[in-house]
């Protein structure tokens, strides 16, 4: 049995998840002839940020990443988003299946920092697959593993990204700080009697000479 062929028919946000989610449709192609029984399928979600062009907006937001643009020729490389697994059901020839890609808002996570950066355009994926193959033919059960290089290649567009944060974010977001910091704003905000955290945010910003709008 040769290796599975693996494309990516469309990734989309899921309104209804607990936590951020997008889901990838993948079309999985055996052309052997031999059914499948099953697939336990792993999947490493790459971004590739050297694949699309970007405005200078998008480029200063980006520039904590990758540094500045005439730095972006050495630091400007794929990196690895996310990992994620999907159970497959048994098939002949062809079968679609749903690939769960848990999200995160936090700006620590250097995808999340680079997919908030983007404006408008598509994000440039490499979904790279292992696992393992469970056949069952005439002669009884068989093991494979998922050869090491396949792989599917997809650009996202950044409005389902965008989507997907409004479904649990509308209009909002946030940032994880230390405790001790997170306390001391807290101080700042009860002694200051400020009614909300946008506005003690913008109190300590005018302070520091900052531009808020």
């Amino acid at each position: 049995m040769s290796g599975p062929a693996f494309s990516v028919l469309d990734v989309f946000a899921e309104p209804y998840t607990v936590v951020p989610q997008l889901t990838a449709r993948l079309r999985i192609e055996e052309d052997s002839g031999e059914r499948v029984h099953a697939m336990v399928l792993r999947c490493q979600a790459r971004i590739e940020p050297q694949r699309r062009h970007y405005d200078d907006a998008e480029g200063d937001g980006l520039r904590g990443l990758f540094g500045e643009r005439d730095r972006w020729p050495d630091t400007l490389k794929p990196f690895l988003w996310m990992q994620c697994q999907a159970t497959v059901q048994g098939f002949t020839g062809a079968t679609e299946v749903d690939l769960a890609l848990p999200c995160t808002y936090d700006f620590d996570v250097i995808g999340s920092r680079y997919l908030h950066a983007l404006g408008t355009g598509e994000v440039p994926l490499t979904l790279l697959f292992s696992g393992t193959v469970f056949t069952k033919g005439a002669g009884g059960f068989g093991v494979r593993q998922v050869p090491w290089d396949c792989e599917a290649r997809h650009r996202m567009p950044v409005a389902v990204w965008r989507q997907m944060m409004s479904y649990h974010f509308p209009n909002s977001g946030w940032i994880r700080l230390d405790q001790e910091v997170l306390d001391r704003i807290a101080d700042f905000r009860a002694r200051r009697g400020l009614i909300s955290w946008d506005e003690t945010v913008r109190t300590l910003l005018a302070d520091r000479a900052e531009v808020v709008t």
